[in-house]
């Protein structure tokens, strides 16, 4: 098992822990991330982009000129691809991009992306994460103690704390969440993950419960 060190919010040392080498130290699967990864971001996709095709847009009952004799090109409607406020040949209609990842794989992902964060040394584990305030400069000051207040930083706490979640609110490189919150797409996307001592225990259970 790994060790690492558990720290208080002043970035103090108080002992040397050990991480689960089933959860933050197994063989990582570059293919099953990768499906993670294209998922979430599927997920995220509203799919509610739309275009008009040529039945829907307006006008255009009646031929715009007969059919020989002008000198035009013939033409069977101004409603027809080719013209200008015309309808849409192949444009996009409103879809489910959802994509789907059985939990053993989601598991396997998840494991994979604490993996390769373990072995880049960016888990922080401290005791406990407490604010008097919910001042942003609670959190500022907090991730300044730890060194990570320039990088992309996952907070995971035991218990979503009214003052954490609001002092972190206007920081756009720092996402707090819970273990059951925890996923592989934001492991990934970020540099540093501070978790509590209890989150992290909860977050072993729930990782080698299977």
């Amino acid at each position: 098992m790994s060790k690492l060190e558990l720290i208080n919010q002043n970035g103090e040392k108080v002992k040397d822990i050990k991480l689960n080498d089933n959860v933050f130290g197994i063989e990582p699967n570059d293919v099953v991330l990768h499906d993670a990864v294209v998922l979430a971001m599927a997920n995220s996709r509203q799919g509610t982009h739309s275009t008009k095709t040529r039945a829907e847009v307006s006008g255009g009952g009646r031929k715009p000129w007969r059919q020989k004799g002008t000198g035009n090109a013939r033409q069977g409607s101004i409603r027809a691809v080719q013209w200008r406020k015309g309808g849409i040949a192949f444009g996009p209609k409103p879809r489910d991009y959802s994509k789907k990842q059985n939990r053993k794989e989601r598991r396997l992902a998840l494991k994979s992306a604490l993996t390769y964060l373990a072995r880049d040394n960016g888990i922080i584990v401290v005791d406990s994460v407490k604010f008097e305030t919910n001042k942003t400069k609670e959190m500022v000051n907090f991730l300044t103690k730890l060194n990570v207040n320039d990088n992309k930083v996952l907070l995971v706490i035991n218990e979503l704390d009214e003052n954490v979640c609001l002092s972190s609110r206007n920081l756009g490189n720092v996402l707090v969440a819970l273990p059951s919150e925890v996923n592989t797409y934001d492991v990934l996307n970020c540099d540093n993950m501070v978790i509590t001592s209890e989150a992290l225990k909860n977050l072993e259970e729930v990782l080698t419960n299977e």
